[in-house]
C-alpha cells in the first residue's frame, strides 16, 4: 500500500471530483441532505480547495493507488475554549473500488499523524446515521463517539 501523501495545487481538480463523490454518496443518506448544507466543511470546488491547501491550519492528504488519487482527507485545526487544539476530519473519502484495501486507513493514520504533530489533544470525525461502513472504520482506527446529535424535521 502506498502511503498517504500531502496534496498539491495540481491535486485540485482531483479533489473536487473526489468531494462531489462524496456529497452524491452521503446526500442519499439518512442526515446526509443536512450534513450537506450545514455541516460539511469544504465545499466541493477549485476555490475552496486552494484555499484550505494555502492554510496553516488545515491540512489535505490523498490517498493513492500505482500513483493515481483515489481518496482523500481535510483536517482543520480548532482552538478550543481552554487554549487546547482540537483537530477535526472534515472530508475522509475513497472511492468504493478501492475501498477494500487500505487506502482510507493510510489517510486516517496521515490525519492523525499531523494532528499529534500539531500538538492536538484529540481528533473529531463525523459519521452520518446508519452509514454502518464509516463508523466502522473509525472506530477500527481508534475513534469512539462521544456525542449524539439528536435531530426532529419541522417540514
Amino acid at each position: 500500500m502506498e502511503p498517504a501523501r500531502a496534496a498539491t495545487g495540481a491535486d485540485v481538480e482531483r479533489l473536487v471530483e473526489l468531494a462531489h463523490a462524496l456529497r452524491a454518496e452521503l446526500r442519499e443518506m439518512r442526515g446526509g441532505p443536512l450534513w450537506e448544507i450545514r455541516d460539511a466543511r469544504v465545499q466541493p470546488d477549485a476555490a475552496a480547495f486552494a484555499a484550505l491547501l494555502a492554510r496553516a491550519d488545515a491540512t489535505v492528504v490523498v490517498g493513492t493507488i500505482d500513483g493515481v488519487i483515489v481518496g482523500y482527507g481535510t483536517m482543520e485545526i480548532e482552538v478550543l475554549a481552554d487554549s487546547s487544539r482540537l483537530a477535526v476530519i472534515g472530508d475522509l473519502f475513497v472511492e468504493p473500488e478501492a475501498r477494500a484495501v487500505a487506502v482510507g486507513e493510510t489517510i486516517a493514520t496521515a490525519l492523525v499523524d499531523h494532528a499529534r504533530a500539531a500538538g492536538c489533544a484529540g481528533i473529531d470525525a463525523v459519521a452520518l446515521p446508519g452509514h454502518r461502513q464509516a463508523k466502522n472504520f473509525f472506530e477500527r482506527n481508534g475513534f469512539t463517539a462521544r456525542a449524539l446529535v439528536m435531530y426532529k424535521p419541522l417540514t
